[in-house]
């Protein structure tokens, strides 16, 4: 008999009702109809702490942080073939040793960073996700590694759950803070933007690997400054600094000029206690045309992304579009909407967007574990980066410092592009803090900047 045919229990040996069901929403059915073995869709999330944590406290705490948020317990409800939905099936409680502490070893960092990159939690145990707490060998602190099944949850959901497994452990306020004040004004009706019909650019081939799966690079740099009373936000010069790295690398591949569209999340979700927990961000393009990129107008193109990332984010639109919510709908038995989902999916690769970027912003929880363990001072979070796109680009600023992550197909570049692209990309935000100055010296492969890398994956 297997987990799901045993009846529940009321603690007096009675049967209660049979566990509540929700059927995927949009965005879940979408990425369950596209699950490859070859790049599994995980977010991963990298919290660093000072100091230790007690294994049995921080067990206690991470499972009465998922009590608290219920709706992470869930599992994907077993169902005939001809069932017209999925569904997720809510536990009261884990199926699964949700914590662990690998052994340490001199490359524990490296080791965790492949596991979450090549293994995602199977969405047949709830909940979806794994945290692994790993001994940093470099500076004896404790780094904390989230693994999310991205069919079921996003990367902030399980953030406002480790911020209340936070709270558990330490006792210490982990609140969210006040949403940073905006003064650029209402967002405009109309603005000057390149076609969304046309086909974008590719990022271009590097150096591909032999092996499957995904590569990252994860590093630490500057917030970057922001001239007072500007018109656009750090997410500006963040859109940005990525859409001139990709027309760089482009034009040193010799790839023919092409408009770029930039895929952004936006997530309007509460982040306190009451916060939906699943996939609550709804996807926006920001389109750039290859004349903006050739670096000689940087104000100019800053305030023009200002003006299409606040129309975009004030336009109400579906998570996925209007063509999603027809595909989801339950008109025909789920294997064969699968199919065809997949179908237009690749038919419609040409016009997928060249990459996504994803910017959490300043984390809103202090992510404070109290005496022993200490408070965060960094988190990177990093997105699944599946062909056609190849390459996505995450960024989370904590304790005053900027922690980007790259994530790359392997079917489409190596970690030596990798740690180009970073030092492009760092130049180009650079750049953006310096807008009215004269351009400086691109960096080339010979002449690395001088950022400060972490340690990333290898090939």
């Amino acid at each position: 008999m297997t987990t799901l045919d045993h009846p529940a229990r009321d603690g007096t040996d009675g049967p209660v009702r049979p566990p509540a069901r929700i059927p995927f929403p949009v965005v879940d059915e979408v990425a369950r109809h596209c699950l490859q073995e070859e790049e599994p869709e995980t977010v991963h999330i990298e919290v660093h702490l000072p100091g230790h944590l007690d294994p049995a406290r921080l067990k206690t705490a991470f499972t009465g942080a998922l009590h608290r948020h219920s709706r992470i317990l869930m599992r994907e409800a077993a169902g005939p073939w001809y069932r017209r939905r999925y569904e997720w099936e809510l536990t009261r409680d884990p199926d699964v040793e949700v914590v662990t502490f690998p052994a340490p070893d001199r490359d524990a960092l490296k080791h965790a960073r492949d596991r979450a990159l090549a293994s995602a939690p199977p969405l047949s145990a709830s909940p979806p996700i794994r945290l692994e707490v790993v001994r940093d060998p470099e500076d004896d602190g404790t780094v904390l590694f989230l693994t999310i099944n991205h069919t079921a949850l996003d990367g902030p959901a399980c953030l406002r759950v480790l911020a209340t497994a936070a709270e558990l452990y330490g006792g210490r306020d982990n609140a969210p803070a006040a949403p940073p004040t905006r003064t650029a004004g209402a967002a405009p009706t109309e603005v000057d933007a390149p076609s969304s019909w046309t086909p974008p650019a590719r990022v271009a081939h590097g150096t591909p690997e032999p092996s499957p799966g995904n590569g990252m690079l994860v590093s630490e740099l500057n917030v970057p400054h922001r001239p007072k009373g500007s018109p656009y936000t750090v997410n500006d010069q963040l859109m940005v600094a990525t859409a001139m790295m990709i027309a760089h690398w482009n034009r040193e591949h010799g790839a023919h000029p092409r408009p770029l569209r930039i895929t952004m999340p936006v997530d309007d979700r509460p982040r306190g206690t009451d916060m939906p927990i699943g996939n609550g961000t709804r996807l926006v393009e920001v389109p750039f045309s290859p004349a903006e990129l050739d670096d000689s107008d940087l104000p100019g193109l800053l305030r023009r992304t200002a003006d299409r990332t606040r129309a975009l984010k004030a336009q109400p639109r579906p998570q996925l579009g209007h063509g999603a919510a027809l595909l989801t709908a339950p008109w025909a038995p789920v294997p064969w909407r699968a199919a065809l989902t997949r179908g237009l999916r690749r038919a419609a690769a040409p016009w997928t967007s060249t990459t996504l970027l994803s910017n959490i912003g300043r984390v809103p929880y202090p992510l404070d574990f109290g005496e022993g363990a200490g408070r965060a001072h960094a988190v990177w979070f990093s997105a699944p980066a599946r062909m056609p796109r190849g390459l996505t680009v995450t960024t989370a600023a904590t304790a005053g410092r900027l922690h980007l992550a790259l994530r790359w197909s392997r079917t489409l570049l190596s970690h030596g592009d990798g740690c180009h692209l970073r030092d492009l990309f760092e130049h180009y935000l650079h750049a953006t803090e310096h807008a009215e100055e004269p351009a400086r010296e691109k960096p080339t492969r010979e002449k690395p900047t001088t950022g400060k890398p972490t340690r990333g994956n290898g090939p």
